[in-house]
């Protein structure tokens, strides 16, 4: 039997209350509670939870108990029951509904800039592309979230520009809809003793702090003292026992630093829950193409990423190389979306081409619009894991995505050409496609991905069976409808 969201909401919350007192026994109580909920649903990523914690020997055993133990309890409960409940268990039957009924990609997280402006000026930003003088107003952004939560969306994340440039707005929609998860890209430097007190108050908002390494090749970068900033962003954060990650982006330059184990193990004493990294993207007429990792680079970066997880207690999510967990390509509203702050309805947070503007159409019609179509359609645009962007390593793909849509260049300042970007493209693609077949093919990771996508496949025609039987029913009912 289907246990209601607010039965959920209550029994998880009841069961966090007790963590602290006795760990060891509530934890998994916690997990068999996610387990009643689930409805069958995420078997792999619960399997992987509950290996970690049953498992003393597991990596993460020790995060899940020290976590679940340092952060404020409030806090946590809010995030379970938000993240957990509500943007995957609750959200997930919502989003395939809508995939379903109307045949297009409904998103999981959709990401938004609510303003272009940002108090820093950072080398090679494609941000700057945009300018300092785009907003979304309050309550256009409060109407995406609205939007989203009607499809089944329930977690947000802020990029920018700045987002904590607007964060008395942000907060004030963390009030508004204490039901979601939002998530805010930030350099950090804005992240005071007022702003960690009103994180504590409304219990579900997360940063994620960008740095570059460790203190030279932040402020290189940066700026003279970002690293300071950022760095004592985190303590404060730590002092509360409010939960915080890091962004970082790789490049050819930096690679060594920012992927280096000392400076993993840094974060971890600095108290960082998760990192992102991302891949350097081309994007921007000005954009070098020197910043991109080599073909070396990039395998070191997949192995040593592996190595880490297996070791590290820092959640760890490498946008380009984890395409075998989420079936490749996530942008197209697949798994998020992205809205920049003029309200141009982007594929990716990378690809700033658009056939859509929120102001001109509904989050449900963009799903529907060309641009978005030619993504569900057109994905996984490649079979090897490894090579899953339209752009990065597909370029074919995205030159023929944008003439065939129409879709025009989102970078107000200094439109790009689809071909000019996927030129910068062309040469990395060309190099990184043998070495990610001598990775991929024959694996066990292939092998393993393979017989998921069979289960998926299996799973979806079943549920769309089911489906058209019911609709089939439902007409013969009510044959005038």
């Amino acid at each position: 039997m289907k246990i209601s969201s607010s039965v959920a909401e209550f029994g998880v919350r009841r069961v966090i209350d007790s963590i602290t007192d006795n760990p060891e026994k509530n934890i998994p109580r916690l997990m068999t509670w996610v387990d009643r909920l689930s409805n069958g649903e995420f078997e792999t990523q619960r399997a992987v939870v509950r290996k970690a914690v049953y498992d003393k020997d597991n990596p993460y055993h020790d995060f899940i108990y020290k976590t679940a133990c340092s952060i404020d309890k409030e806090t946590l409960k809010t995030f379970v029951v938000n993240f957990i409940v509500h943007a995957n268990l609750e959200g997930w039957e919502k989003q395939q509904y809508y995939r379903d009924t109307y045949n297009c990609n409904v998103p999981w997280a959709i990401l938004l800039d609510p303003t272009s402006a940002c108090n820093l000026h950072c080398t090679g930003c494609w941000a700057a592309e945009y300018g300092n003088k785009l907003n979304l107003t309050f309550d256009e952004i409060d109407d995406i979230i609205n939007q989203g939560k009607a499809l089944g969306v329930y977690f947000y994340i802020y990029t920018g520009g700045e987002p904590l440039v607007r964060k008395k707005d942000l907060i004030a929609l963390c009030e508004k809809h204490p039901d979601c998860e939002f998530l805010s890209f930030t350099n950090g430097t804005l992240i005071d003793e007022a702003f960690v007190a009103d994180m504590l108050r409304v219990k579900n908002f997360i940063p994620a702090i960008s740095i570059e390494g460790f203190e030279e090749a932040t402020d290189n970068r940066r700026g003279q003292g970002t690293y300071g900033k950022a760095t004592h962003a985190m303590s404060l954060l730590k002092q509360k026992h409010l939960p915080f990650g890091i962004s970082c982006c790789y490049t050819r330059p930096n690679f060594e630093s920012i992927t280096s184990e000392a400076f993993f193990d840094h974060m971890i004493e600095l108290g960082s829950l998760f990192v992102w990294y991302f891949h350097y993207m081309p994007v921007g007429n000005d954009a070098s193409v020197d910043l991109l990792p080599t073909p070396d680079q990039r395998k070191e970066m997949i192995h040593r990423l592996r190595d880490f997880r297996s070791r590290k207690p820092m959640f760890a999510i490498d946008f380009q190389n984890d395409g075998e967990y989420v079936e490749g390509c996530i942008a197209g509203g697949r798994r998020y979306l992205h809205i920049n702050a003029n309200g141009d309805i982007d594929p990716c947070v990378f690809i700033h081409y658009s056939d859509s503007n929120i102001r001109e159409k509904s989050l449900l019609d963009a799903l529907r619009s060309p641009l978005f179509m030619a993504y569900h359609d057109g994905q996984p645009f490649n079979d090897n894991m490894l090579r899953p962007c339209p752009m990065l390593e597909n370029p074919q793909y995205l030159r023929d995505i944008v003439a065939r849509t129409h879709a025009k260049s989102t970078d107000l300042q200094s439109p790009e050409s689809a071909e000019h970007l996927c030129a910068k493209c062309d040469g990395y693609a060309a190099d990184w496609a043998p070495e990610a077949r001598s990775l991929w093919e024959g694996s066990p990771n292939e092998a393993h991905f393979k017989a998921k996508a069979e289960r998926n496949r299996a799973e979806d025609e079943a549920r769309l069976a089911k489906l058209k039987a019911k609709q089939k029913k439902s007409r013969a009912k009510d044959p005038v409808r």
